[in-house]
């Protein structure tokens, strides 16, 4: 009950919070580690094998830290052990903040197509300087379809699988993943340890969140079409819940972007070409927020459920 209510607390300071400026991020200092590390050591020979090594010592370390000051607070009162819980989810969750950013996306690019490529390069790894808007509004949508599964759908499950030390640990794996998981000519060997633990550890939860998004629209039907397109991206996840949000909409993602200079020639998710719009990004903004409550109900019954088991 008492990690069901924590669940609870930290969502609902998500939905009203989002992620403050002004307030320090665990995540940003996982960066700070991740930069300093990759750094000095994605350098010289063995630059795969001192990869793996730095991300596995990263994720081990901040489960274990997680778990010791879980357990001492829990030791010393059962309500800093909440209060901890509470702040974790909050932090580890990301479902406002992005729906933010992709709202405000299509208001700049209603005022000029150079501030919606600015706003878009603040949420997506591709370079941005020569997007049309069509493609602006794309990338801010596929964005948004993936890091539900990220920012969301992933954090829960593994907050249901390992507790807030898990949901920490999840989050380290995801940011390593988007500051060295990249196929470029400097991360390609440093980095594909991280790439693929990554893929691992979002295996399950891109799935299901593609799933929720079929439930969400009501068109179970969909699943075919989340089956047939899922699999057209280079991440063996970020397809599926790209696809059930193109099956939603009618629309059609993927296609050749630049990452860092670099062309990448992705296969097209769907196949109906169509002009996207505002009123199509608020359609996706409300399916994103009934898979939310859907996945956060799921982890509260999952959370009641365990202690209740033989």
């Amino acid at each position: 009950m008492i990690k069901t209510f924590s669940l609870f607390a930290g969502w609902l300071l998500d939905l009203i919070c989002g992620d403050p400026r002004w307030l320090p991020h665990p995540v940003v200092g996982f960066g700070k580690i991740i930069a300093f590390g990759e750094h000095r050591l994605n350098k010289g020979m063995h630059r795969k094998v001192k990869g793996a090594m730095m991300a596995i010592a990263l994720i081990v370390m901040v489960f274990l830290v997680g778990w010791a000051i879980r357990h001492f607070l829990c030791l010393v009162n059962v309500w800093l052990g909440m209060a901890f819980d509470t702040i974790i989810v909050f932090y580890c969750l990301a479902g406002t903040t992005l729906i933010r950013e992709v709202r405000a996306v299509f208001v700049a690019l209603d005022r000029s197509l150079e501030e919606g490529r600015r706003q878009v390069a603040r949420i997506v790894g591709r370079d941005t300087s020569e997007l049309s808007a069509q493609e602006v509004r794309t990338a801010a949508l596929e964005t948004l379809a993936e890091n539900l599964s990220d920012g969301v759908v992933a954090p829960l499950f593994w907050l249901a699988i390992g507790g807030t030390p898990g949901m920490l640990a999840y989050k380290m794996v995801n940011t390593l993943d988007s500051m060295v998981g990249y196929r470029t000519e400097r991360y390609k060997d440093f980095g594909c340890w991280a790439a693929r633990i990554d893929d691992v550890a979002n295996y399950i939860p891109a799935r299901l969140t593609a799933l929720l998004m079929v439930v969400a629209s009501g068109r179970l039907g969909l699943l075919f079409f989340v089956t047939k397109y899922g699999r057209n991206h280079a991440s063996p996840n970020s397809g599926y819940p790209e696809a059930a949000l193109a099956g939603i909409l009618g629309c059609r993602f993927g296609g050749p972007h630049y990452y860092f200079g670099q062309l990448f020639d992705k296969p097209y998710i769907g196949d109906q070409e169509r002009q996207l719009s505002t009123a199509d990004m608020e359609k996706a903004v409300r399916i994103n927020r009934i898979a939310e409550v859907l996945m956060v109900a799921l982890t509260a019954l999952i959370l009641y459920l365990i202690p209740h088991f033989p």
